[in-house]
């Protein structure tokens, strides 16, 4: 990645400089950097207040009460998975995260589900069905609160910046429905199912 961007970088000079626009390159430069910093400061209030809420929706059990609720979903979508694992507890805790826009605390806990997972695993350099199916998961979550849309909206001036959250909610249950069917076809196909390692 870090070279596609250098090509993309070095191209837009070079044909600023053949095209005689160098000047304008270096204001729309100069411009974007003062935006960004602009709508940073922005938002700093209203994420405050939304990851405040959030935090405070944490602490009240609502992460634990939802994944108590999607408990049932994941034995069905993880069969390879013990009701009982460490794995189970790691995966419905970032699910629920995810839903109500904790990204920080989401990061952490799917990083510790993926160790979980792979605990699980004969296949050191291979990722299982399991470990498939929750990074599609965790990719298309469903998201209840889209905190940090609702935020920049805000910031931009928005007048219904809370207007987001219906048709957030229906596109992330279409996009995490099309990710589970999508894994679960696929490691049904002899492309990407798992062989027994060797002893």
């Amino acid at each position: 990645m870090q070279v596609v961007w250098l090509a993309l970088i070095f191209s837009g000079v070079i044909t600023a400089m053949l095209t005689g626009k160098m000047a304008d390159v270096t204001k729309a430069t100069i411009d974007a950097a003062k935006t960004s910093v602009e709508l940073c400061i922005g938002l700093i209030g209203i994420m405050a207040l939304w990851l405040g809420f959030m935090r405070l929706a944490e602490k009240a059990g609502l992460v634990q009460g939802l994944s108590r609720l999607m408990k049932p979903i994941l034995r069905r979508l993880f069969p390879d998975v013990p009701a009982d694992h460490p794995a189970m507890g790691s995966m419905l805790s970032n699910l629920a995260a995810n839903m109500l826009g904790l990204g920080n605390s989401a990061t952490a806990l799917g990083l510790k589900a993926m160790q979980d997972l792979k605990s699980l695993s004969k296949h050191t350099e291979t990722a299982t069905n399991a470990m498939a199916t929750f990074l599609a998961m965790n990719s298309a979550s469903i998201t209840l609160i889209p905190a940090t849309v609702i935020a920049m909206r805000a910031s931009a001036g928005s007048q219904n910046a809370t207007g987001i959250i219906g048709p957030t909610l229906l596109a992330t249950i279409i996009s995490m429905a099309a990710s589970i069917i999508t894994v679960k076809l696929l490691e049904k196909t002899k492309w990407f199912k798992l062989e027994e390692p060797k002893e």
